[in-house]
């Protein structure tokens, strides 16, 4: 029995000798994720934590498809050492949770959305949250407002790619000098003077919500059961807010005219031009500077007065996001992807090539963006806009509704604005 314990204890001491000098391993990389707390991708020899021979699908706008294979070629030679494939296919971002949604198993690893998708792509289950690894990078990285895009019930859902997603004031300087564009008043009197219309899509809830945002009230967040959630507003000083724009509506109601943006450039460029004025995107803005020459004139959203006091209009702003499909068959490498396309480098890229405008707050500091009126008038408005999340389906119609009662009837006094008001909230909670 002693000789038989003392082989055991031989053959014991020979194993911890052994694996103090590591028992023939020397050569095995330990690929599994670190525990809570401890490395980051950054850290470990292997980022992908063992995935090779990937495989995958990216979804981008048609406009960014060449930009996005680019920096999809950059990734793969960034790790020459894994074997990588990357499809990029169009598909727009307005579209992407359709389609995602339709068939989670045939939708691309890493696609582009807007914003505002963030809600039905949650609800399904589609999206694979930030991993640990990144969380940091996303949210130092980028602007607060970018980052409050793509977070849902405080989870960070999704990587963002821009922050762009607004609108802004657009005028002819022949018209609208630099001054009278700071006020709405300013810019109707302006209009008027040279017999040119302003416009605005009032019927539409994108544009319209900001009558009742810069009255204070804003969008809470959703219940359970998608049903919209508003601050604790002030009812009195929302309805100051649409009784400041339907008086100013209906004093110049020649001058006044509610269409679709495009209606801007269009009107332009008539001859002579019959527009001098609009609220518009980003995505108009190279017709209507390529119409104005020397006289493209852009800026943030003027004030407008009420009860006495200048206030700032307050706008609707969203942005587009990078997700990671929840059935990606490589999620470390989906996400290290992700991650990629949406740093510094590749913000500014798409900065330069597509006009877009950054979330990432060094590639928004850029002279690029300082030297494009459009984009420099975005990054200003940014601070006064709110988010475009958390909206509920029925918040868009009733708004939109609104909007129009502002303009579009005969009588429209205190009683009526309340009137009208009440009903829209009542529609957006579907009472």
């Amino acid at each position: 029995m002693k000789k038989i314990i003392a082989l055991l204890l031989a053959v014991m001491m020979l194993a911890g000798v052994l694996a103090a000098c590591g028992g023939g391993s020397n050569n095995t990389t330990d690929t599994s994720k670190p525990a809570e707390g401890g490395d980051t991708k950054a850290d470990v020899e292997d980022p992908f934590y063992g995935e090779d021979n990937i495989s995958l699908l990216v979804w981008a706008a048609d406009n960014a498809v060449n930009t996005t294979k680019t920096l999809c070629d950059n990734f793969i030679a960034k790790y020459p050492n894994k074997k990588i494939t990357i499809d990029v296919q169009t598909q727009g971002e307005g579209d992407a949770a359709a389609q995602v949604l339709n068939d989670a198993d045939k939708a691309a690893d890493v696609f582009s959305f807007a914003c505002d998708q963030i809600n039905r792509l949650a609800k399904g289950k589609a999206l694979a949250p930030v991993i640990p690894d990144f969380k940091d990078d996303v949210t130092s990285r980028n602007t607060e407002f970018a980052v409050s895009t793509a977070t849902l019930n405080g989870e960070l859902l999704a990587y963002p790619e821009t922050g762009e997603n607004g609108y802004y004031l657009v005028y002819d300087k022949a018209v609208v000098s630099d001054e009278q564009a700071k006020t709405l008043e300013g810019i109707f009197e302006a209009c008027k003077a040279a017999n040119k219309k302003f416009v605005i899509d009032a019927g539409n809830g994108f544009y319209s919500c900001m009558f009742i945002y810069t009255g204070g009230l804003k969008l809470d967040g959703l219940t359970e059961d998608g049903t919209q959630v508003f601050n604790a507003y002030d009812k009195e000083k929302v309805l100051d807010s649409l009784e400041a724009f339907a008086n100013l509506f209906h004093q110049y109601s020649d001058i006044f005219m509610s269409a679709d943006p495009a209606r801007i450039g269009s009107g332009m460029a008539e001859d002579p031009s019959t527009v001098g004025a609009g609220i518009d995107g980003s995505w108009n803005a190279a017709t209507v500077a390529s119409v104005l020459g020397d006289n493209y004139g852009a800026a943030k959203l003027p004030t407008i007065n009420i009860k006495g006091t200048d206030t700032q209009i307050i706008s609707m702003n969203g942005s587009k996001l990078i997700g990671v499909n929840a059935r990606s068959k490589f999620p470390e490498a989906a996400q290290l992807l992700a991650n990629y396309l949406t740093d510094e480098e590749a913000e500014t890229a798409r900065l330069e090539e597509l006009s877009w405008l950054p979330s990432n707050i060094k590639a928004a500091e850029s002279d690029i963006v300082k030297k494009n009126p459009a984009l420099s008038a975005l990054s200003d408005q940014a601070q006064f806009s709110e988010p475009q999340i958390n909206i509920a389906d029925t918040f868009w119609s009733p708004v939109g509704t609104l909007g129009n009662k502002l303009f579009n009837t005969d009588k429209f006094d205190r009683a009526t604005i309340e009137s009208e008001f009440d009903k829209a909230i009542s529609n957006v909670l579907d009472e």
